[in-house]
């Protein structure tokens, strides 16, 4: 069993999947998708991915993609599609990854849902954008701006009525000419991050910070959570709006309940690891495998037969 890690780097999250598969059976070798290429020349499936020859991986798990030019970012993700196209399961596939790393389709999906999330607005329009910002914090409101793309909390800056004064939307062109705004949620110092695998959660941390952002990489700390049903429902019901395989989903808590604030396709977990005892490489690869990889081949095996028949 071969299985293809795509990933931007190598380390500790790449080391821990490997393990995994080790125990399974099952070989993973840590692929860029910035080196794999379209060649319709090189084999029946038209597909170069580095260390498979002219073959094809058994599946493949998608650990981090690089950024780059629209268009390189376009190939990359293309690699992924053409791999679910021809057969292969790829944990989580470039539809999911693209619901998720744009944040205002992730709000879209999430709200279509009815899973309660802050209100939000995406626009090109910068006098739209300031409008918006100035009725906001004439009602006494926040809103946080973020880049479309971002990730690990860079970026983010408090718009509108921030600590009883008036901040004005800065220029858009740090954030490519768009105005993602979310309404800002205070919070109690911190938030919580689930991981969902298999459209079930399985464990939950929460960041701390005297800070408003709680990104680890913002320097949050992480302390064990308990993973109550009302955090996994809406948890789950998250990831399934986004149709994931596997997903860390960002909650913050409010009078009203939990509301959830993004959802990561390609979440990392080294920080949940350090304060749960959940084997979660493990549930990753025996979810691929078990789920994932079963189902594609029942679904070729049950088209074979049709065809015989």
């Amino acid at each position: 069993m071969k299985v293809a890690i795509f990933t931007d780097e190598t380390g500790w999250h790449t080391r821990q999947v490997q393990q995994a598969l080790r125990a399974r059976g099952a070989e993973g070798r840590c692929v860029d998708l910035a080196d794999c290429r379209i060649d319709t020349t090189a084999a029946w499936h038209g597909l170069v991915i580095p260390g498979y020859g002219r073959e094809l991986p058994d599946a493949a798990l998608v650990r981090g993609i690089a950024g780059g030019s629209f268009e390189q970012v376009t190939k990359r993700l293309g690699v992924l599609h053409g791999l679910r196209e021809l057969g292969v399961p790829v944990y989580n596939d470039a539809r999911a990854i693209e619901r998720s790393v744009d944040k205002s389709m992730t709000s879209l999906l999430l709200h279509a849902a009815g899973i309660p999330t802050p209100p939000t607005w995406a626009m090109e329009s910068t006098a739209q954008a300031q409008r918006l910002v100035t009725r906001e914090s004439a009602a006494g409101q926040a809103l946080v701006l973020k880049p479309l793309f971002g990730s690990q909390g860079k970026g983010l800056q408090r718009v509108g009525c921030v600590d009883g004064a008036h901040v004005p939307l800065p220029s858009l062109k740090a954030y490519g000419e768009l105005a993602y705004l979310q309404r800002y949620v205070e919070s109690p110092g911190f938030d919580w991050r689930v991981l969902v695998v298999g459209g079930r959660a399985i464990a939950a941390m929460r960041r701390c910070s005297s800070h408003w952002i709680h990104n680890v990489k913002q320097g949050a700390k992480v302390e064990p959570a308990a993973l109550t049903p009302e955090l996994a429902a809406l948890a789950e019901r998250a990831a399934a709006a986004l149709q994931m395989d596997y997903a860390g989903i960002d909650l913050l808590p409010t009078a009203d309940g939990p509301q959830v604030l993004e959802v990561n396709g390609v979440a990392a977990w080294q920080g949940l690891q350090r304060v749960t005892r959940f084997p979660i490489a493990r549930a990753l690869v025996d979810d691929l495998l078990d789920r994932k990889l079963a189902t594609v081949r029942a679904s070729v095996a049950a088209a074979g037969g049709a065809r015989r028949a």
